[in-house]
């Protein structure tokens, strides 16, 4: 929905709301947000207010702090669940005091990666992200355990699935927020769910992800829960991924569709693909940024480990659903939630059209189930592995020249600076499973 400057001054007095919040994203991919009471909210609008950006993960020194947010109208929206003095929140672009846009914001790096796609004669990249994630129960004091709320299976209802009445509340709550959502379900694990909304354009989407991460733990903790997206906060369970559907349009034209292919796929298609495949080692560290994220990419729990690509399977990294026409689409399915939505979809767009760009051959599709073919079988057919863990994904970054220049210098040394602090923090951890394996042993 399109807003003007006027509109928002006027819903903003016929619902009374009395604070906005001016929202942002840091490095690491968490909301942050300066509220501002009404009485600012023009001067809001007119691009003027200032921010210290040297507290934020990835920003600025201190000697270099001032900054300013530039609101988005589109992403206008009053908060449905604060029903005395309202709340509504703006997310915002980060520029410097010269009226630049700041290198180091996330949305910006989407935004330039989008503007590489536009002189290349795309006018949209479109997303269909789908972010999984378990609920908690949470103690008298509100703080999470590791009690799961309930023992569901896949698509499995009441009373098994006794998150349902707190998926319904998120639905309608997002719909409120003018979400258009197409399914809900309970996942693999128990206590895991996933809420699919429409595709949108690839800063609509990165914005909605954020808003919906938002909206999952706000009605969680209303529940008594506690939602997180970890990406394994279980061992021995399925962890929790976000697949995105992309595609690629020339005005209202599916540039993935072709008919009078046998599978349907363009060869931009084919080509974006093949870009995706070769740098996805390389941006493995963005769409996976945790220590955490590489507990999911094993073997034996659906999570794709293996750089390849199907229409037939869901063992490889990227599938290829069976609607086609306008609905062609490619789904990659190795990030997940606890990434930097614009960031994840910036490299991605880059990869994807690095590989237009060099026209690269796209590899025989993997028709076998991965998961059971030895180490030899994969070699032969030349289908490589994601990295192992963080460190080895922060090299494969370092080496990527088409991900370091989408990210940028800035963004790129803080992020690997950020990064490389906690895979030395974990490393040199000494963990609960390392004193049940040696503490009697040795």
């Amino acid at each position: 929905m399109s807003f003007t400057r006027e509109d928002i001054i006027s819903i903003a007095k016929e619902q009374n709301v009395r604070f906005i919040r001016l929202q942002f994203t840091d490095l690491l991919g968490s909301i942050k947000n300066v509220e501002i009471p009404v009485s600012q909210l023009e001067k809001a609008l007119d691009n003027k207010m200032m921010f210290d950006g040297s507290s934020i993960e990835g920003y600025v020194r201190i000697e270099e702090s001032d900054m300013y947010l530039y609101p988005d109208l589109e992403t206008w929206v009053v908060f449905p669940w604060v029903t005395e003095n309202r709340v509504a929140r703006l997310i915002c672009d980060i520029y410097m005091p010269d009226g630049t846009p700041f290198a180091g914001d996330p949305r910006g790096i989407l935004k330039r990666a989008l503007k590489k796609a536009e002189a290349m004669g795309y006018t949209a990249m479109n997303v269909g992200p789908e972010p999984e994630f378990f609920l908690f129960r949470t103690d008298d004091k509100g703080n999470p355990t590791m009690e799961l709320n309930d023992q569901g299976g896949y698509f499995d209802l009441a009373p098994m699935d006794l998150g349902e009445n707190c998926r319904r509340e998120i639905v309608l709550t997002l719909e409120e927020m003018d979400f258009e959502i197409e399914a809900s379900h309970h996942e693999v694990a128990p206590g895991q769910h996933e809420i699919d909304f429409k595709y949108a354009d690839a800063i609509k989407a990165a914005d909605q992800i954020q808003t919906f991460k938002l909206v999952v733990k706000t009605v969680a903790r209303q529940h008594g829960l506690h939602a997180t997206f970890m990406p394994k906060p279980l061992f021995g369970m399925n962890g929790s991924g976000m697949h995105c559907h992309q595609s690629l349009f020339i005005g209202n034209e599916n540039a993935f569709y072709d008919e009078s292919d046998k599978l349907g796929l363009s060869v931009v298609a084919r080509q974006y693909m093949a870009g995706i495949l070769k740098h996805a080692r390389g941006f493995a560290a963005i769409t996976n940024p945790t220590v955490n994220s590489y507990k999911r990419l094993v073997p034996g729990y659906e999570a794709p480990c293996y750089v390849a690509w199907s229409a037939s399977n869901r063992s490889p990294m990227i599938r290829i659903p069976a609607s086609r026409g306008l609905s062609t689409r490619v789904e990659v399915r190795n990030p997940d939630p606890a990434a930097n939505p614009y960031l994840a979809l910036a490299v991605m767009l880059s990869a994807g059209l690095d590989g237009i760009e060099k026209k690269l051959p796209l590899p025989s599709p993997t028709d076998r189930n991965i998961y059971v073919m030895s180490e030899e079988e994969r070699i032969d057919e030349g289908i490589p592995s994601l990295p192992a863990d963080l460190k080895d994904a922060l090299e494969e970054l370092l080496g990527n020249e088409i991900i370091c220049d989408t990210l940028g210098d800035h963004a790129l040394s803080h992020f690997y600076e950020l990064k490389e602090i906690e895979w030395d923090m974990y490393r040199t951890q000494v963990h609960q499973w390392e004193r049940d394996q040696y503490m009697t042993l040795y």
